[in-house]
């Protein structure tokens, strides 16, 4: 626990504060009920925008399968070394914030195979994608080759899938020396959009490794251009951090940890770590493995182990809590008892209005309310609280 409050000191400590934000008022905050789907839209039309068919490709060896299982299946780096390679199309469903369904398609990079999607299951594969995330090797042997691949396969997904956006992933970038791996990337980059066809100007590329922060940070903004209806989420967080008066809040999702949203005030934009979001994304899925050895089976099989975590310092509180069934929110306040405890109030009270973004949650509050004498309740208000 003491490695944790370190790693958020060094994380906000630093961040200068010319004044006191001010003193938080115990008043419920009032919001409107969140409305998140489009009510023009047909609910059939709405349940497939809400579905996306998402492909993960590239070479065999390339890290595809590793950095899924560390994204979504909670591995941590040093056990993705177990892995096999992966036979043919491994299709998996990824819920995420409740509605937005994935409909992950990680594809073996054998030769073979990838001569099989080009070919006799070329429509199978590339027909009706939204998005394509394609791994490259930084110091593969045989770059010529693999650049060739790739443009026959923005060829293919040229001709089924136009409108599909493209993310290139420049992997394995801790073997390149430190000092070298801006050029290196700038090169690979430069690369792949003289063989991306149509979607050379529009493609996005990130330097990535398993070992460090830079996999979240990717992963982080992939998914943050396929989330529906980022605006009312960010005017849901901006109210938020008016009512408790806080530097900064940030939105993850639960089961990944990735951030989905961070709003901040002029304090927190001073933040000198341009990189926490992913930072935190990885200490605290770090964290929520620690707590996973000392929790019951049931409790791990629901892929959480805390409703809410607290720390004061002198220079700051922070606070880590369930938002919803599929959300977490974090918030960075002034130091103070009343300040902090006054965050608690107001974020179990947002509690009740956010989860109309979430469906699970709403049907869990629904449930409630349908009992005799059922007063709707936060599932996260009656979890463990841990405090330092």
């Amino acid at each position: 626990m003491r490695w944790l409050k370190s790693i958020f000191k060094v994380l906000y400590s630093s961040n200068p504060r010319a004044h006191k934000l001010g003193v938080g008022t115990a008043e419920f905050i009032e919001m409107t009920p969140l409305t998140p789907l489009d009510q023009s839209a047909k609910p059939k039309e709405q349940k497939q925008k809400n579905k996306q068919k998402v492909l993960l490709m590239g070479k065999s060896g390339a890290g595809k399968s590793s950095m899924r299982n560390i994204i979504f299946s909670n591995y941590v780096a040093k056990d993705v070394r177990r892995l096999g390679a992966t036979i043919d199309v491994e299709t998996s469903r990824v819920k995420f914030l409740g509605h937005l369904d994935l409909n992950l398609w990680d594809c073996g990079g054998q030769d073979a195979f990838t001569e099989n999607y080009l070919t006799t299951q070329r429509e199978f594969i590339f027909n009706d994608v939204g998005v394509m995330i394609y791994v490259f090797e930084v110091e593969s042997k045989e770059a010529e080759r693999d650049l060739a691949t790739y443009n026959a396969i923005i060829q293919a997904l040229e001709e089924f899938s136009p409108t599909a956006r493209v993310f290139c992933l420049i992997h394995k970038m801790d073997l390149v020396r430190s000092d070298n791996r801006e050029k290196m990337f700038d090169k690979r980059d430069h690369q792949l959009r003289k063989y991306s066809g149509q979607f050379a100007e529009s493609i996005v590329c990130y330097p990535t490794t398993i070992w460090d922060q830079s996999l979240y940070r990717a992963w982080g903004s992939i998914v943050h251009n396929l989330i529906p209806k980022l605006d009312v989420i960010e005017g849901y967080l901006k109210h938020l951090a008016e009512a408790i008066e806080a530097e900064e809040v940030i939105l993850f999702e639960r089961i990944t940890f990735l951030a989905v949203m961070s709003v901040t005030t002029e304090i927190g934009d001073q933040n000198p770590y341009v990189d926490r979001l992913e930072r935190l994304s990885n200490i605290i899925k770090t964290f929520k493995h620690s707590l996973a050895k000392f929790t019951d089976p049931e409790s791990q099989s629901n892929q959480f182990a805390f409703g809410e975590y607290f720390m004061k310092t002198s220079r700051f509180s922070l606070i880590l809590a369930r938002l919803s069934n599929n959300t977490f929110v974090m918030a960075i306040l002034p130091p103070g008892e009343a300040e902090l405890n006054c965050a608690r109030i107001n974020i179990a009270n947002a509690r009740h209005e956010f989860c109309g973004f979430d469906p699970v949650s709403t049907r869990a509050m629904e449930a409630v309310r349908r009992r005799p004498g059922g007063e709707a309740r936060s599932e996260a208000v009656d979890n463990p609280s841990v405090g330092i």
